[in-house]
């Protein structure tokens, strides 16, 4: 038990008016106090889960399931081996084989999942560090587009780094306040998650002093944020689309009243999708709405929020806006395409890729396919994947061509052992 857990009283005061009547706040103290279980995904975009528990037991690893992710786990490893070699210095971590994810937080993607389809445009719009931006492009088997957007420069430059290492390349990152997507991208997307900046309640267990700064009054500066990014997202959704609300906090000030904005505000045009079914004994957190309020005491975990609603039809903004200013890539020309086509087939047997060859200067990327539909609406940070440099003799791979696209050779590779590794 942490015993240092900073909980203020008036804190604890406010938590009482609003904490379902089936549970106690003496649990939920007691749980906030207790050390968080470590978790992690496995990236199917890298490794199998069961390529994932065959390493565990090689490695003497205790793993069990996260009841509503099939590829999520809690892990345990011995202090000794841990100190010896941390988790983040591990070959499969460092090879993008898994993202350590605090379990609820797969809860936002995991809600997505049954209105994913691998085609679909996605938006993630406040998407630092990457787990779940990371999660959703594994659903989507690394087809389609995903938007991944950043406000923060220190975080997206993260994001990008999780994001080579999970070998992600139906990504495209952009850096703004997610409020500019319902103007500028308007009914562009899918489906989008927007995990919203907050107040971070529900995040004690892993830092002691996420509290020390709380009040009721953050909370209502925070939701007044929060409301002015869930009303672009739902302008930026194609009708018909989903969007996924969540926090990891615990308030119905950034919660409830956040989503109940939402529905005040589009009446006819917005329904709530339930998740009471969303898993085994969801029905624990699920509120009279649909929603789900994980408590740190339901499921031994991090307290968060997830709400998921359905566009029913088009609506008007009056505040549609255009990006001004010239796209600087352009498709790679014919003779490019040949040459590196015929010499990656030749290297390694890659056959085919799974996107669009596009050119900037002397670099060549891979984008995702379709992208030209969405690529003159914002300005993006990055897009795809950088594949390498021309120059008078071909094209000088990036090591960013190996981790997003090795899984595709057939010759030419090498399979290190772990000890290698």
């Amino acid at each position: 038990m942490n015993t240092s857990t900073y909980i203020p009283q008036n804190f604890i005061d406010d938590v009482k008016t609003y904490l379902p009547d089936n549970l106690s706040i003496e649990s939920f103290i007691d749980y906030c106090q207790k050390p968080l279980r470590r978790s992690v995904r496995v990236n199917t975009l890298k490794m199998t889960v069961t390529e994932f528990k065959q390493y565990c037991s090689a490695n003497n690893w205790k793993i069990e399931a996260v009841p509503w992710c099939d590829t999520g786990f809690w892990l345990e490893r011995s202090a000794e081996e841990e100190e010896a070699l941390p988790l983040g210095s591990t070959d499969v971590h460092l090879s993008g084989g898994i993202y350590v994810q605090e379990a609820s937080s797969m809860l936002p993607p995991m809600a997505l999942e049954s209105s994913l389809k691998e085609d679909d445009i996605v938006l993630d719009m406040a998407a630092a560090p990457g787990s779940k931006t990371s999660q959703i492009a594994a659903m989507m088997n690394n087809q389609g587009i995903l938007v991944a957007n950043e406000l923060s420069s220190s975080r997206l430059k993260v994001l990008v780094a999780n994001m080579k290492r999970m070998g992600v390349h139906n990504c495209a990152l952009s850096h703004f306040d997610g409020a500019v997507f319902g103007d500028y991208m308007f009914e562009c997307f899918d489906n989008i998650q927007l995990d919203a900046p907050c107040s971070g309640e529900g995040t004690v267990r892993k830092d002691a002093d996420a509290l020390k700064n709380w009040s009721i009054e953050s909370n209502t500066d925070i939701a007044t944020v929060q409301k002015q990014l869930i009303k672009s997202a739902f302008y930026a959704l194609k009708p018909g689309g989903s969007l996924i609300y969540s926090t990891c906090t615990l308030t119905p000030i950034e919660n409830q009243a956040v989503c109940q904005y939402l529905l005040d505000e589009f009446a006819d045009c917005v329904e709530i999708e339930s998740l009471n079914s969303l898993f085994e004994n969801a029905d624990k957190a699920c509120t009279s709405e649909g929603y789900l309020h994980v408590w740190p005491q339901i499921f031994d975990s991090e307290g968060f929020f997830i709400a998921k609603f359905k566009k029913l039809n088009s609506v008007d903004n009056p505040n549609l806006k255009t990006k001004k200013g010239a796209f600087p890539f352009s498709s790679a020309d014919k003779k490019l395409t040949q040459t590196f086509m015929s010499a990656i087939k030749k290297q390694f047997g890659i056959k085919s890729l799974p996107g669009e060859l596009t050119i900037r200067d002397k670099e060549l990327w891979l984008f995702p396919e379709r992208f030209s539909e969405i690529e003159n609406k914002i300005k993006y940070s990055r897009i795809g994947i950088k594949l390498g440099t021309t120059h008078k003799n071909g094209v000088r791979l990036e090591h960013e061509f190996a981790t997003a696209l090795g899984k595709l050779a057939e010759s030419n590779t090498y399979a290190l052992t772990q000890s290698q590794a």
